[in-house]
Protein backbone atom coordinates (compact mmCIF):
# COMPACT_ATOMS: atom_id res chain seq x y z
CA UNK A 1 0.00 0.00 0.00
CA UNK A 2 1.29 3.51 -0.79
CA UNK A 3 2.52 5.45 2.25
CA UNK A 4 1.67 9.17 2.50
CA UNK A 5 3.14 11.77 4.83
CA UNK A 6 3.73 15.56 4.96
CA UNK A 7 7.09 17.13 4.04
CA UNK A 8 8.01 20.79 3.52
CA UNK A 9 4.47 21.86 2.72
CA UNK A 10 3.91 18.94 0.34
CA UNK A 11 2.14 15.62 0.55
CA UNK A 12 4.58 12.80 -0.19
CA UNK A 13 3.39 9.36 -1.26
CA UNK A 14 5.82 6.47 -1.58
CA UNK A 15 4.91 3.85 -4.19
CA UNK A 16 6.35 0.39 -4.82
CA UNK A 17 5.71 -1.58 -8.00
CA UNK A 18 6.72 -4.99 -9.38
CA UNK A 19 8.00 -5.25 -12.95
CA UNK A 20 9.71 -8.01 -14.97
CA UNK A 21 13.50 -7.99 -15.15
CA UNK A 22 13.08 -8.85 -18.83
CA UNK A 23 9.95 -7.29 -20.31
CA UNK A 24 9.91 -9.92 -23.06
CA UNK A 25 9.40 -12.50 -20.28
CA UNK A 26 6.67 -11.00 -18.08
CA UNK A 27 6.36 -14.17 -16.00
CA UNK A 28 10.11 -14.33 -15.32
CA UNK A 29 12.17 -12.82 -12.47
CA UNK A 30 10.77 -9.61 -11.03
CA UNK A 31 12.24 -6.32 -9.84
CA UNK A 32 10.86 -3.82 -7.37
CA UNK A 33 10.58 -0.24 -8.61
CA UNK A 34 10.24 2.65 -6.17
CA UNK A 35 8.71 6.04 -6.99
CA UNK A 36 8.05 9.02 -4.74
CA UNK A 37 5.07 11.22 -5.54
CA UNK A 38 5.09 14.89 -4.49
CA UNK A 39 1.99 17.08 -4.47
CA UNK A 40 1.36 20.64 -3.36
CA UNK A 41 -1.27 21.48 -0.71
CA UNK A 42 -4.05 21.58 -3.32
CA UNK A 43 -2.36 19.51 -6.02
CA UNK A 44 -3.13 15.86 -5.34
CA UNK A 45 -5.40 15.69 -8.40
CA UNK A 46 -3.04 17.48 -10.77
CA UNK A 47 -1.55 15.59 -13.74
CA UNK A 48 1.68 13.68 -13.26
CA UNK A 49 5.15 14.88 -14.28
CA UNK A 50 7.54 11.90 -14.16
CA UNK A 51 11.20 12.73 -13.54
CA UNK A 52 13.95 10.65 -15.16
CA UNK A 53 17.23 11.17 -13.32
CA UNK A 54 20.64 11.65 -14.92
CA UNK A 55 23.23 8.92 -14.73
CA UNK A 56 22.96 6.15 -15.71
CA UNK A 57 22.79 4.27 -12.43
CA UNK A 58 21.68 7.02 -10.05
CA UNK A 59 18.51 7.21 -8.01
CA UNK A 60 16.11 10.14 -8.30
CA UNK A 61 16.55 13.42 -6.46
CA UNK A 62 15.55 13.33 -2.78
CA UNK A 63 13.36 16.35 -1.92
CA UNK A 64 15.29 17.62 1.10
CA UNK A 65 15.77 20.46 0.51
CA UNK A 66 13.14 20.76 -2.20
CA UNK A 67 14.81 21.83 -5.47
CA UNK A 68 13.59 24.96 -7.24
CA UNK A 69 12.48 23.00 -10.30
CA UNK A 70 10.19 20.84 -8.18
CA UNK A 71 8.64 23.90 -6.50
CA UNK A 72 7.90 25.34 -9.95
CA UNK A 73 6.62 22.05 -11.34
CA UNK A 74 4.21 21.58 -8.43
CA UNK A 75 2.24 24.63 -9.57
CA UNK A 76 1.12 22.62 -12.61
CA UNK A 77 1.73 18.98 -11.72
CA UNK A 78 2.27 16.40 -9.07
CA UNK A 79 5.82 15.13 -9.51
CA UNK A 80 6.73 11.44 -9.61
CA UNK A 81 10.42 10.87 -8.78
CA UNK A 82 11.33 7.51 -10.30
CA UNK A 83 14.21 5.47 -8.90
CA UNK A 84 15.21 3.84 -12.17
CA UNK A 85 15.71 0.08 -12.00
CA UNK A 86 18.89 -0.87 -10.17
CA UNK A 87 19.11 2.40 -8.21
CA UNK A 88 18.00 3.76 -4.84
CA UNK A 89 15.14 1.64 -3.52
CA UNK A 90 14.51 -0.06 -6.88
CA UNK A 91 16.14 -3.52 -6.52
CA UNK A 92 19.57 -1.88 -6.35
CA UNK A 93 22.51 -3.37 -8.24
CA UNK A 94 25.54 -4.18 -6.09
CA UNK A 95 28.35 -6.63 -6.77
CA UNK A 96 25.93 -9.32 -8.04
CA UNK A 97 27.70 -11.91 -5.91
CA UNK A 98 26.82 -15.54 -6.52
CA UNK A 99 26.53 -15.02 -10.29
CA UNK A 100 29.00 -15.99 -12.97
CA UNK A 101 30.30 -13.24 -15.27
CA UNK A 102 27.91 -14.40 -17.99
CA UNK A 103 25.01 -14.33 -15.55
CA UNK A 104 25.99 -10.85 -14.35
CA UNK A 105 26.17 -9.58 -17.93
CA UNK A 106 22.83 -11.20 -18.73
CA UNK A 107 21.30 -9.43 -15.75
CA UNK A 108 22.85 -6.04 -16.53
CA UNK A 109 21.63 -6.13 -20.15
CA UNK A 110 18.25 -5.11 -18.78
CA UNK A 111 19.23 -1.77 -17.23
CA UNK A 112 19.24 0.62 -20.18
CA UNK A 113 16.74 3.27 -21.23
CA UNK A 114 14.51 0.85 -23.12
CA UNK A 115 13.78 -1.21 -19.98
CA UNK A 116 13.37 1.95 -17.87
CA UNK A 117 10.71 3.23 -20.28
CA UNK A 118 8.88 -0.10 -20.20
CA UNK A 119 8.88 0.12 -16.40
CA UNK A 120 7.37 3.60 -16.61
CA UNK A 121 4.65 2.37 -18.93
CA UNK A 122 3.63 -0.37 -16.50
CA UNK A 123 3.56 2.18 -13.68
CA UNK A 124 1.46 4.59 -15.77
CA UNK A 125 -1.08 1.87 -16.41
CA UNK A 126 -1.06 0.79 -12.75
CA UNK A 127 -1.81 4.37 -11.67
CA UNK A 128 -4.67 4.59 -14.16
CA UNK A 129 -3.18 7.38 -16.26
CA UNK A 130 -4.13 7.62 -19.92
CA UNK A 131 -1.10 9.84 -20.65
CA UNK A 132 1.37 11.77 -18.55
CA UNK A 133 4.14 14.33 -18.84
CA UNK A 134 7.84 13.47 -18.49
CA UNK A 135 11.03 15.38 -17.65
CA UNK A 136 14.48 13.97 -18.35
CA UNK A 137 17.75 15.46 -17.07
CA UNK A 138 20.96 14.36 -18.87
CA UNK A 139 20.71 10.53 -19.19
CA UNK A 140 17.08 11.04 -18.22
CA UNK A 141 16.70 12.91 -21.51
CA UNK A 142 18.00 9.81 -23.30
CA UNK A 143 15.19 7.90 -21.57
CA UNK A 144 12.61 10.47 -22.68
CA UNK A 145 13.85 10.20 -26.29
CA UNK A 146 13.47 6.42 -26.06
CA UNK A 147 9.96 7.00 -24.67
CA UNK A 148 9.11 9.22 -27.64
CA UNK A 149 10.46 6.50 -29.95
CA UNK A 150 8.65 3.45 -28.64
CA UNK A 151 5.76 4.49 -26.38
CA UNK A 152 4.60 7.99 -27.44
CA UNK A 153 0.99 6.93 -26.84
CA UNK A 154 1.71 7.22 -23.10
CA UNK A 155 2.92 10.82 -23.28
CA UNK A 156 1.06 14.11 -23.06
CA UNK A 157 4.19 16.29 -23.30
CA UNK A 158 7.94 15.94 -22.76
CA UNK A 159 10.70 18.13 -21.32
CA UNK A 160 14.44 17.47 -21.79
CA UNK A 161 17.29 19.31 -20.04
CA UNK A 162 20.81 18.70 -21.30
CA UNK A 163 19.95 15.26 -22.60
CA UNK A 164 19.11 15.10 -26.31
CA UNK A 165 21.14 12.03 -27.38
CA UNK A 166 22.87 11.26 -30.68
CA UNK A 167 20.85 8.97 -32.94
CA UNK A 168 22.48 5.89 -34.44
CA UNK A 169 25.92 7.34 -33.83
CA UNK A 170 29.03 5.15 -33.39
CA UNK A 171 30.27 5.44 -29.81
CA UNK A 172 33.72 6.34 -31.15
CA UNK A 173 32.23 9.50 -32.69
CA UNK A 174 30.51 10.33 -29.40
CA UNK A 175 33.74 10.12 -27.42
CA UNK A 176 35.84 11.98 -29.98
CA UNK A 177 33.42 14.89 -29.65
CA UNK A 178 33.35 14.62 -25.86
CA UNK A 179 37.15 14.64 -25.61
CA UNK A 180 37.20 17.90 -27.59
CA UNK A 181 34.90 19.43 -24.97
CA UNK A 182 37.06 18.03 -22.15
CA UNK A 183 40.15 19.56 -23.77
CA UNK A 184 38.43 22.95 -23.81
CA UNK A 185 37.63 22.62 -20.09
CA UNK A 186 41.24 21.80 -19.27
CA UNK A 187 42.42 24.88 -21.13
CA UNK A 188 39.86 26.97 -19.30
CA UNK A 189 40.86 25.47 -15.93
CA UNK A 190 44.56 26.20 -16.29
CA UNK A 191 43.88 29.66 -17.75
CA UNK A 192 41.77 30.46 -14.69
CA UNK A 193 44.07 28.80 -12.16
CA UNK A 194 47.58 28.80 -13.69
CA UNK A 195 49.13 28.08 -10.29
CA UNK A 196 47.62 24.60 -10.45
CA UNK A 197 49.75 23.47 -13.37
CA UNK A 198 52.94 22.98 -11.37
CA UNK A 199 50.89 21.58 -8.49
CA UNK A 200 49.27 18.93 -10.69
CA UNK A 201 52.60 17.98 -12.28
CA UNK A 202 54.14 17.50 -8.85
CA UNK A 203 51.19 15.42 -7.69
CA UNK A 204 51.39 13.19 -10.77
CA UNK A 205 55.08 12.58 -10.21
CA UNK A 206 54.41 11.61 -6.61
CA UNK A 207 51.57 9.29 -7.63
CA UNK A 208 53.82 7.44 -10.05
CA UNK A 209 56.09 6.36 -7.19
CA UNK A 210 54.06 6.47 -3.96
CA UNK A 211 50.29 6.65 -4.52
CA UNK A 212 48.31 7.27 -1.31
CA UNK A 213 45.48 5.01 -0.21
CA UNK A 214 41.95 6.37 -0.40
CA UNK A 215 39.46 5.75 2.44
CA UNK A 216 37.93 3.05 0.20
CA UNK A 217 41.21 1.11 0.33
CA UNK A 218 41.99 1.81 -3.33
CA UNK A 219 45.26 3.38 -4.43
CA UNK A 220 45.09 6.80 -6.08
CA UNK A 221 46.88 6.12 -9.36
CA UNK A 222 47.76 8.91 -11.81
CA UNK A 223 45.01 7.92 -14.22
CA UNK A 224 42.47 7.79 -11.41
CA UNK A 225 43.64 11.19 -10.21
CA UNK A 226 42.94 12.58 -13.70
CA UNK A 227 39.33 11.45 -13.32
CA UNK A 228 38.85 14.23 -10.78
CA UNK A 229 37.93 16.32 -13.82
CA UNK A 230 34.62 14.56 -14.29
CA UNK A 231 32.67 17.51 -12.81
CA UNK A 232 34.47 20.23 -14.79
CA UNK A 233 31.37 20.61 -16.96
CA UNK A 234 29.08 21.52 -14.07
CA UNK A 235 28.39 25.00 -12.73
CA UNK A 236 31.31 25.85 -10.41
CA UNK A 237 32.96 22.56 -11.42
CA UNK A 238 36.29 24.25 -12.14
CA UNK A 239 36.18 25.97 -8.77
CA UNK A 240 35.40 22.72 -6.97
CA UNK A 241 38.37 21.03 -8.62
CA UNK A 242 40.60 23.99 -7.76
CA UNK A 243 39.67 23.91 -4.09
CA UNK A 244 40.00 20.13 -3.85
CA UNK A 245 43.54 20.41 -5.24
CA UNK A 246 44.18 23.14 -2.69
CA UNK A 247 44.40 20.51 0.08
CA UNK A 248 47.67 18.66 0.77
CA UNK A 249 47.78 15.35 -1.06
CA UNK A 250 47.97 13.21 2.10
CA UNK A 251 45.42 15.22 4.06
CA UNK A 252 42.13 13.63 5.12
CA UNK A 253 40.30 16.46 3.35
CA UNK A 254 41.87 15.67 -0.03
CA UNK A 255 41.68 11.89 0.28
CA UNK A 256 38.04 11.91 1.36
CA UNK A 257 37.17 14.46 -1.31
CA UNK A 258 38.84 12.32 -3.96
CA UNK A 259 37.05 9.19 -2.71
CA UNK A 260 33.66 10.93 -2.92
CA UNK A 261 34.45 11.89 -6.51
CA UNK A 262 34.60 8.17 -7.39
CA UNK A 263 31.13 6.95 -6.32
CA UNK A 264 31.49 3.42 -7.67
CA UNK A 265 30.90 1.66 -4.36
CA UNK A 266 27.60 3.54 -4.00
CA UNK A 267 26.51 3.39 -7.65
CA UNK A 268 28.37 0.56 -9.45
CA UNK A 269 25.66 0.43 -12.13
CA UNK A 270 26.94 3.78 -13.44
CA UNK A 271 30.24 2.27 -14.52
CA UNK A 272 28.80 -1.07 -15.62
CA UNK A 273 26.37 0.31 -18.21
CA UNK A 274 27.74 3.78 -18.92
CA UNK A 275 28.96 3.17 -22.46
CA UNK A 276 25.95 0.95 -23.16
CA UNK A 277 23.64 3.96 -22.70
CA UNK A 278 25.22 5.39 -25.90
CA UNK A 279 24.99 2.07 -27.79
CA UNK A 280 22.17 2.77 -30.24
CA UNK A 281 22.46 -0.44 -32.23
CA UNK A 282 26.26 -0.67 -32.01
CA UNK A 283 29.03 -2.48 -30.12
CA UNK A 284 30.91 -0.13 -27.76
CA UNK A 285 34.19 -2.10 -27.41
CA UNK A 286 35.49 0.31 -24.73
CA UNK A 287 35.15 3.32 -27.02
CA UNK A 288 36.39 5.87 -24.46
CA UNK A 289 39.64 3.92 -24.03
CA UNK A 290 40.12 3.48 -27.80
CA UNK A 291 39.52 7.15 -28.51
CA UNK A 292 41.68 8.58 -25.72
CA UNK A 293 43.57 11.40 -27.49
CA UNK A 294 47.30 10.77 -27.84
CA UNK A 295 47.85 14.54 -27.73
CA UNK A 296 46.40 14.95 -24.22
CA UNK A 297 49.23 16.12 -21.93
CA UNK A 298 49.62 14.17 -18.68
CA UNK A 299 48.30 17.05 -16.55
CA UNK A 300 44.95 17.19 -18.36
CA UNK A 301 41.97 15.77 -16.52
CA UNK A 302 39.40 13.46 -18.08
CA UNK A 303 35.61 13.66 -17.94
CA UNK A 304 32.94 11.11 -17.09
CA UNK A 305 34.38 8.41 -19.37
CA UNK A 306 34.53 4.82 -18.13
CA UNK A 307 37.66 2.77 -18.83
CA UNK A 308 38.37 -0.98 -18.47
CA UNK A 309 41.22 -0.35 -16.01
CA UNK A 310 38.70 1.10 -13.54
CA UNK A 311 37.40 -2.42 -12.98
CA UNK A 312 40.91 -3.45 -11.92
CA UNK A 313 41.78 -0.50 -9.70
CA UNK A 314 38.44 -0.10 -7.90
CA UNK A 315 37.61 -2.77 -5.32
CA UNK A 316 33.94 -1.88 -5.68
CA UNK A 317 33.97 -2.56 -9.43
CA UNK A 318 36.31 -5.57 -9.49
CA UNK A 319 33.50 -8.12 -8.98
CA UNK A 320 31.88 -6.82 -12.20
CA UNK A 321 35.05 -6.70 -14.32
CA UNK A 322 34.43 -9.76 -16.48
CA UNK A 323 30.76 -8.87 -16.92
CA UNK A 324 31.72 -5.34 -17.99
CA UNK A 325 34.03 -6.78 -20.64
CA UNK A 326 31.24 -8.99 -21.95
CA UNK A 327 28.91 -5.98 -22.13
CA UNK A 328 31.55 -4.04 -24.08
CA UNK A 329 31.29 -6.72 -26.79
CA UNK A 330 27.49 -6.79 -26.77
CA UNK A 331 25.60 -6.15 -30.03
CA UNK A 332 23.07 -3.79 -28.48
CA UNK A 333 19.59 -3.21 -29.94
CA UNK A 334 18.45 0.24 -31.03
CA UNK A 335 17.39 2.75 -28.38
CA UNK A 336 15.71 5.22 -30.74
CA UNK A 337 13.45 5.11 -33.78
CA UNK A 338 14.24 7.95 -36.18
CA UNK A 339 11.11 7.37 -38.26
CA UNK A 340 8.88 7.62 -35.22
CA UNK A 341 10.74 10.71 -33.97
CA UNK A 342 10.25 12.42 -37.34
CA UNK A 343 6.49 11.90 -37.17
CA UNK A 344 6.28 12.69 -33.46
CA UNK A 345 3.19 14.61 -32.38
CA UNK A 346 3.91 14.79 -28.63
CA UNK A 347 4.86 18.39 -27.74
CA UNK A 348 8.55 18.45 -26.72
CA UNK A 349 10.58 21.29 -25.21
CA UNK A 350 14.34 20.81 -24.79
CA UNK A 351 17.13 22.97 -23.47
CA UNK A 352 20.54 22.37 -25.03
CA UNK A 353 23.57 23.87 -23.34
CA UNK A 354 25.88 25.38 -25.94
CA UNK A 355 29.07 24.36 -24.15
CA UNK A 356 27.88 21.09 -22.61
CA UNK A 357 30.89 18.91 -21.71
CA UNK A 358 28.87 15.69 -21.47
CA UNK A 359 26.25 15.75 -24.23
CA UNK A 360 27.65 17.11 -27.48
CA UNK A 361 25.72 20.15 -28.66
CA UNK A 362 26.03 19.32 -32.37
CA UNK A 363 24.49 15.88 -31.88
CA UNK A 364 21.71 17.34 -29.73
CA UNK A 365 20.85 19.92 -32.38
CA UNK A 366 20.75 17.19 -35.04
CA UNK A 367 18.36 15.15 -32.90
CA UNK A 368 16.18 18.19 -32.25
CA UNK A 369 15.98 18.89 -35.99
CA UNK A 370 15.04 15.24 -36.61
CA UNK A 371 12.21 15.24 -34.03
CA UNK A 372 8.74 16.43 -34.90
CA UNK A 373 6.90 18.92 -32.66
CA UNK A 374 10.19 19.98 -31.01
CA UNK A 375 10.77 23.37 -29.35
CA UNK A 376 14.52 23.88 -28.90
CA UNK A 377 16.09 26.34 -26.47
CA UNK A 378 19.82 26.71 -27.11
CA UNK A 379 21.65 28.71 -24.46
CA UNK A 380 25.14 29.42 -23.16
CA UNK A 381 23.78 30.84 -19.91
CA UNK A 382 24.01 27.55 -17.98
CA UNK A 383 26.21 24.50 -17.69
CA UNK A 384 25.03 20.88 -17.81
CA UNK A 385 23.42 21.05 -14.36
CA UNK A 386 21.37 24.13 -15.15
CA UNK A 387 18.16 22.47 -13.93
CA UNK A 388 19.66 22.16 -10.46
CA UNK A 389 21.09 25.70 -10.49
CA UNK A 390 18.24 27.73 -12.00
CA UNK A 391 15.41 25.24 -11.83
CA UNK A 392 12.51 27.66 -11.48
CA UNK A 393 13.51 29.71 -14.50
CA UNK A 394 14.29 26.69 -16.68
CA UNK A 395 11.08 24.84 -15.79
CA UNK A 396 9.00 27.98 -16.29
CA UNK A 397 10.52 28.56 -19.74
CA UNK A 398 10.15 24.93 -20.83
CA UNK A 399 6.54 24.71 -19.67
CA UNK A 400 5.80 27.89 -21.62
CA UNK A 401 7.58 26.57 -24.73
CA UNK A 402 5.81 23.23 -24.82
CA UNK A 403 2.43 24.91 -24.66
CA UNK A 404 3.16 27.31 -27.53
CA UNK A 405 1.85 26.21 -30.94
CA UNK A 406 4.58 25.60 -33.50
Amino acid sequence: MPLSYPLSGMTVTDHEFRVPLDHSRPAGPQLEIFARELAGPDGRDRPYLVFFQGGPGYEATRPAPVPEWIRRALRDYRVLLLDQRGTGRSSPVGTLSGMSAAQQAGYLRHFRADAIVQDAELIRQHLGQERWSVLGQSFGGFCVTTYLSFAPHGLKEAFITGGLPPLGCPTADVYRATYRRVAERNRRFYARYPQQLDRVRAVLERLEHAPPTLPTGDLLSPRRFRQLGQNMGMGHGLEQLHFLLDFPLDSPAFLHGAAVAFPYARNPLYAAVHEACYADGVVTAWAAQREYPAEFPPEWFTGEMVYPWMFEESAALRPLADAAHLLSQEAWPRLYDEAQLRRNTVPVAAIVYANDMYVERAFSEETAAATGNMRLWLTSEYEHNGLHVAGEHIMDRLIGLVREPL
